[in-house]
């Protein structure tokens, strides 16, 4: 299913966005947990800065 995806991402305006996934560890237990999102390229520096300051 994900190259399904992927490939209707390369088709027109697609191509400008980038898939992030934010890791994040939980202070309680210890676990990881993952954010995935998809970000225009022009804003993913900021979202990266943004979920470090965070952590």
């Amino acid at each position: 299913m994900a190259k399904k995806a992927v490939a209707s991402l390369q088709k027109g305006g697609g191509k400008e966005f980038t898939k992030v996934i934010i890791t994040t560890k939980s202070a309680k237990t210890g676990a990881y947990t993952f954010k995935e999102g998809m970000i225009h390229n022009d804003k993913v520096k900021d979202a990266v800065a943004e979920a470090q300051k965070n952590n």
